[in-house]
C-alpha cells in the first residue's frame, strides 16, 4: 500500500455514504449496508434513535407515526448510518400494521449485521386513542455491557 491509497476500512464499497441516494421506495428497494465494527475485540452499545418514523395504515392507508429506539451490541459489523435513514424512510409509503413494521426493521438489521444482541423499541403513537407499543430482542442482553433505558415516555393521553 503506497501513502496515497488509503487503507480499506469497508467505505469503498458502500454505494450511497457520500453520493447522492434517491428515497428507496419500500423497505424491499431500500439497500442496507455495513461496515466492519472498528473494536471487534471489544463489547459496547451502539444506539439509533429516529423520533420521526412514519409508515401506513395498510388498511386505511392514513400515515402512522412512531418514535424508534434501536439498541445493539455489534459483533464484526455496524450499519452504515445514511443507509439505514433511508431504510426507515423507505416506509413512508410502506403499508404494514405497526408489528409487523417494528420487527421487520430489527430481523433486518439482525440478518444484515448479526450482532452480539438486538433490541428495537418502537413506541406508536395514538390512533384512535390507542397507543400500541412493539419492542422485540433477540434473547437475553449481554451483561458485560451497558445497556440505558430507552426513556420513551408512556403515552397518557389527557390524563
Amino acid at each position: 500500500m503506497s501513502a496515497s491509497t488509503p487503507p480499506d476500512d469497508g467505505t469503498q464499497a458502500l454505494t450511497q455514504l457520500g453520493r447522492a441516494a434517491a428515497q428507496p421506495a419500500s423497505p424491499e428497494d431500500a439497500t442496507l449496508e455495513r461496515v466492519p465494527a472498528p473494536h471487534r475485540d471489544r463489547r459496547y452499545l451502539v444506539r439509533f434513535t429516529a423520533p420521526e418514523f412514519t409508515s401506513l395504515c395498510p388498511v386505511t392507508g392514513q400515515p402512522d407515526f412512531a418514535h424508534l429506539v434501536i439498541d445493539y451490541v455489534p459483533d464484526q459489523w455496524i450499519v452504515e448510518s445514511k443507509s439505514l435513514k433511508l431504510f426507515l424512510t423507505s416506509f413512508r409509503n410502506h403499508g404494514a400494521f405497526h408489528e409487523a413494521c417494528s420487527v421487520q426493521i430489527a430481523t433486518t438489521l439482525v440478518d444484515l449485521l448479526s450482532p452480539v444482541w438486538l433490541r428495537i423499541g418502537a413506541y406508536w403513537y395514538p390512533r384512535g386513542g390507542m397507543p400500541i407499543d412493539v419492542f422485540w430482542q433477540t434473547g437475553a442482553p449481554p451483561a458485560d455491557v451497558w445497556i440505558p433505558a430507552q426513556d420513551v415516555p408512556g403515552y397518557r393521553g389527557r390524563g
